[in-house]
C-alpha cells in the first residue's frame, strides 16, 4: 500500500527522516530551480527516483490540490514498540518524556500536537490501535512533518500501557478540567512523565484517568469553558520541557 505526502515541509522532513519506505519524489512541472535543488539533492541521497508531472497529475496522485507542487510517493506509516521510546531516553541519559493520547481525534488536531511534542524533545508518542486515528497523510501534513521524526507506539491497551510505564517509574500525568484536578503551578513536573491527553469534548476515559497519578488543569481567567485540546497539550509539554530547563 501506498501513501502520498504533500507540501513542502512534509516533504522535506519524510526525506530527512527514517520512519517510511520512500518509493519516488513528484515535482510539478515548471517549478523553479532554487525551489527544488534541496529537495532533489536530499532525493539522490536517498537513491530516489524523481519524476515531473503538472499541477493537475499531482493533485490527482495525492487526492489534493493543496500540494504546493510536491507528493512524495511512501510506504505505510511505521510504527514503534513502547520499549523503543523508553531505550531512546535510556540512551539519551534523560528522563522519560512521553506523550499519550487517549482518544483524541481530528487530524489537525493530532497533527498539531505531534509538532510540539517533537518540538519540545519528546522521546516518544503512544496511540491506542482501536477506536484511535492512524498516522495518515493528513496527520503527518498537519503536523509539518514532525511524524517522520517521532517514535509513534500504538498499544492495544492504554491503561496497560500505563500501568507499565509506571512500572518503570514514569509519573502518568493527566490533563483534566474536573475540580479535584491539581492546578498547574502547583506541581513540579521536572520527573519522569508521561502526559495524557483526552478525546476533544470528553476528555480522558474513566480507566485513564483513574489511573494518573496527577491530574492537572491549566489555569484559565477568560470566560471561554475550555482551550483546544491540541492547545492545552502543547502547553502543557512546554511546561514539562520548561521544567527540565529547556534540555
Amino acid at each position: 500500500m501506498r501513501e502520498y505526502l504533500i507540501r513542502r515541509n512534509t516533504v522535506w522532513e519524510a526525506l530527512r527522516g527514517r520512519r517510511r519506505e520512500l518509493h519516488c519524489l513528484w515535482l510539478q512541472q515548471g517549478l523553479e530551480e532554487k525551489v527544488t535543488r534541496p529537495y532533489q539533492t536530499l532525493a539522490h541521497n536517498r537513491q530516489l527516483p524523481i519524476r515531473i508531472a503538472d499541477k493537475n497529475h499531482l493533485s490527482k496522485l495525492a487526492g489534493d490540490s493543496s500540494h504546493q507542487g510536491m507528493v512524495l510517493e511512501v510506504g505505510p506509516y511505521s510504527y514503534s514498540h513502547l520499549d523503543d521510546i523508553l531505550t531512546l531516553a535510556s540512551q539519551r541519559n534523560e528522563k522519560p518524556f512521553l506523550l499519550l493520547l487517549d482518544l483524541l481525534h481530528g487530524p489537525q488536531n493530532i497533527g498539531q500536537l505531534l509538532r510540539t511534542a517533537e518540538i519540545v524533545g519528546v522521546h516518544g508518542v503512544v496511540l491506542q490501535d482501536r477506536r484511535a486515528p492512524d498516522i495518515t497523510p493528513a496527520v503527518a501534513q498537519f503536523s509539518a512533518g514532525a511524524t517522520e521524526h517521532l517514535l509513534i507506539a500504538q498499544v492495544t491497551n492504554l491503561v496497560q500501557a500505563i500501568k507499565h510505564l509506571q512500572s518503570e517509574g514514569i509519573w502518568i500525568v493527566g490533563l483534566d478540567l474536573d475540580e479535584g484536578a491539581k492546578l498547574l503551578p502547583e506541581v513540579d513536573l521536572n520527573m519522569p512523565i508521561a502526559i495524557v491527553v483526552g478525546h476533544e469534548g470528553e476528555g480522558m476515559r474513566r480507566l485513564v484517568r483513574q489511573s494518573c497519578d496527577i491530574r492537572l488543569k491549566l489555569p484559565q481567567k477568560g470566560q471561554v469553558d475550555s482551550l483546544n485540546a491540541a492547545i492545552a497539550g502543547s502547553i502543557l509539554l512546554y511546561q514539562a520541557w520548561q521544567a527540565r530547563g529547556f534540555t
